[in-house]
């Protein structure tokens, strides 16, 4: 086992697809000589040359659309998004062009492309350096969605998905990039687990917090604090996106009867929503109260000294967990 970062886990990762494969090539803006704005990709050049490692001009559109016409002649192209706010301009070529083409040709074509995305808040970036786009590319049909929280899932989730055949939006905390963690660098792929699988991060009787990315660490503090006071909360981090692991969480939901489900992005048609709908369709008999959002508040990204304000914190979490356990000490009102 070894110590390492998320962000270098991401490195450890390219490095031993592109390894594995030779049709693995990475596209992007500063990735090459620089290594990226978070140096993920610091060293690839120097290892395996320009024709593999490719600095792109900034044109997202651009970058992602030569992914796709490397997709067609059968290359995996990794593609980076320097920032989450940057992946509108690509917006078109990923829902018109990457999430149809399989389904368009008939399965004759296939887009193994993966898109990382450094993403979410918390690092006081500046205006378009903290989105949380997640929900825009759930909704469409034909993309997986992956959103990682720790080092072992990122090493071996970025893998999965630059070996899948399928697209892959692949969602990366950028506020999590020096968080460490124990990872096995040379275990079997194969051993690892499904990279749609959920994961039951801490068990628990009372109630089920339903989460992902950088706020399952926000989840696992509010646990422990519950635990103070009595209160057992099981923590499930949701991994992939889309599709969502039901099976998991429905098992959890079943368990416990009560459910909080936590995301930074805006509260309005977002993950939490799509999550709790599901689990009412499933879980209803079993639910012991209604499940309630914890979410980013439905305005632009705030400026880096207000960010603390929007992003959901230990009391807002703690708040809903109370009120779905109907505790005196409970806030009134609506979705935290």
């Amino acid at each position: 086992m070894t110590q390492i970062t998320l962000g270098k886990a991401l490195g450890a990762g390219l490095r031993r697809a592109m390894r594995d494969d030779d049709k693995v090539v990475l596209l992007g803006e500063d990735i090459g000589k620089l290594g990226g704005v978070f140096r993920i990709t610091d060293g690839l050049l120097d290892e395996f040359g320009p024709t593999r490692v490719i600095d792109t001009p900034l044109a997202e559109s651009g970058i992602v659309g030569m992914a796709v016409g490397l997709a067609f002649r059968g290359y995996r192209p990794v593609v980076e998004i320097q920032f989450d706010g940057f992946v509108y301009p690509a917006f078109d070529q990923i829902v018109s062009q990457v999430a149809k083409l399989h389904y368009r040709t008939q399965g004759r074509v296939k887009m193994p492309i993966t898109i990382r995305i450094p993403w979410a808040g918390g690092i006081g970036a500046a205006e378009h350096h903290s989105e949380s786009p997640e929900a825009y590319f759930v909704h469409t049909a034909g993309l997986r969605v992956i959103a990682v929280s720790n080092p072992e899932d990122a090493y071996r989730s970025l893998r999965q998905a630059i070996a899948s055949d399928d697209p892959v939006i692949f969602f990366e905390p950028k506020r999590l990039y020096h968080h460490k963690g124990e990872i096995d660098l040379d275990s079997p792929l194969a051993d690892a687990p499904p990279m749609g699988l959920a994961r039951v991060v801490r068990a628990g009787g009372d109630a089920t917090v339903i989460t992902y990315g950088a706020m399952v660490t926000t989840a696992l503090q509010a646990a422990e604090a519950a635990e103070d006071d009595g209160i057992s909360l099981e923590v499930i981090d949701l991994r992939s996106l889309s599709p969502v692991d039901y099976d998991t969480v429905a098992t959890s939901v079943r368990k416990t009867g009560r459910v909080v489900v936590a995301h930074e992005a805006s509260r309005e048609a977002g993950m939490a929503a799509e999550v709790i709908a599901s689990v009412t369709e499933r879980c209803f008999e079993y639910l012991e109260s209604a499940p309630l959002r914890v979410t980013g508040h439905d305005v632009p990204y705030p400026p880096a000294k207000l960010e603390k304000y929007h992003l959901p914190d230990l009391d807002r979490l703690l708040d809903a967990v109370d009120r779905v356990l109907d505790r005196p000490n409970s806030l009134t009102g609506a979705d935290a």
